[in-house]
């Protein structure tokens, strides 16, 4: 299969549609910045492209013709099972160029974004501290081990935020009839976690998460309560426990939990969860996978890349306005008596 190189004066215009106002200038930085690099990487992508469609029909063949061979003819697993190895060696190396500049074209369309919205970007944060933060407020699990990229951080008005994908596993040993001992390493939560900072304590606890049907009986633990939402329809939807129902009325609106819904469509995940505690609210979905570049078997400067990229920072903007708003129809907390 062959691609050429897209002709810029065909491409299709970015279309920002209804994203927030302070979107509104990114057809020019699109036109101006971003499109003049990706274009000038067209044409290695298209020889990337091409390389890794050869070795994907190279190394099938060969694990196919290997297991005919080993499995029918000499009826030997072993050879099937080297032909495999050999076959996944020639699609791995094969891919290697294409994933390369998928990591580049990311950072040519990402930092542009994030300058703009005066964010910091880092595709390789190493460790990310908050995570122990949503561990201590239930909307992840414990783990032995962990790896986080794409980490963004920023400032929505008086509103700090927080946003990293994390892989957490779980280490696990077993031991057989003859006492031999195995370990395996298990992935107890893959996804997207965000952090807001409000620098205003909320008054309680409240814990949001997905209907866990039957595990339902057991609440949400630390002296919390089911809290009552306002809409039957979310209310199917979501499990929330309080330790201040007044608060968690004002916090859970009909409006802020289509938001959360939205976050997972945006995010390309399920399972949310989320806390407001403290001055914090910690968000987490799993699965999904943020800020990535999209299909490589296309031209590098699909206005689409671009639109999903913006997408996914209006939607972490558009839920930080919403509990913002939330915590400025609250009435201040009662006086001790």
């Amino acid at each position: 299969m062959t691609e050429r190189a897209t002709d810029p004066a065909t491409a299709a215009p970015l279309s920002l549609g209804d994203l927030p106002e302070e979107f509104k200038g990114f057809e020019r930085i699109y036109e101006q910045e971003i499109r003049p690099n990706l274009i000038a990487r067209e044409s290695e992508r298209v020889a990337a492209a091409a390389k890794a469609v050869r070795a994907r029909w190279i190394g099938g063949a060969m694990i196919a013709a290997g297991a005919g061979l080993g499995l029918v003819v000499l009826q030997m697993p072993a050879v099937a099972v080297v032909a495999g190895l050999a076959g996944a060696g020639v699609i791995f190396v094969g891919n290697m160029d294409i994933s390369r500049l998928a990591g580049e074209a990311k950072l040519l369309i990402i930092e542009p974004i994030a300058r703009q919205l005066d964010l910091a970007f880092t595709p390789k944060p190493g460790t990310c501290d908050t995570i122990y933060r949503h561990k201590e407020v239930g909307v992840v699990p414990g783990w032995d081990r962990y790896s986080f990229e794409d980490l963004v951080t920023g400032k929505r008005g008086e509103v700090d935020f927080e946003l990293f994908e994390a892989h957490l596993e779980e280490k696990r040993t077993t031991t057989d009839s003859k006492g031999r001992t195995r370990t395996t390493w298990v992935t107890v939560f893959r996804g997207q976690c965000l952090k807001l900072d409000f620098h205003k304590r909320f008054f309680g606890r409240t814990l949001v998460t997905r209907d866990a049907g039957f595990f339902n009986r057991f609440g949400g633990g630390n002296g919390m309560q089911r809290a009552m939402l306002e809409d039957p329809v979310f209310e199917k939807i979501f499990e929330v426990y309080t330790t201040d129902q007044v608060e968690s009325r004002y916090l859970l609106t009909p409006d802020f939990m289509q938001k959360l819904v939205d976050l997972e469509t945006v995010f390309k995940g399920g399972k949310l969860k989320a806390a407001f505690d403290g001055g914090e609210m910690l968000i987490t979905v799993q699965g999904g996978n943020l800020f990535e570049p999209g299909s490589m078997f296309k031209p590098l400067d699909s206005a689409d890349r671009v639109r999903e990229l913006l997408d996914d920072f209006a939607a972490v903007l558009r839920l930080i306005d919403t509990v913002t708003a939330g915590r400025a129809r609250m009435p201040p907390p009662a006086s001790p008596v």
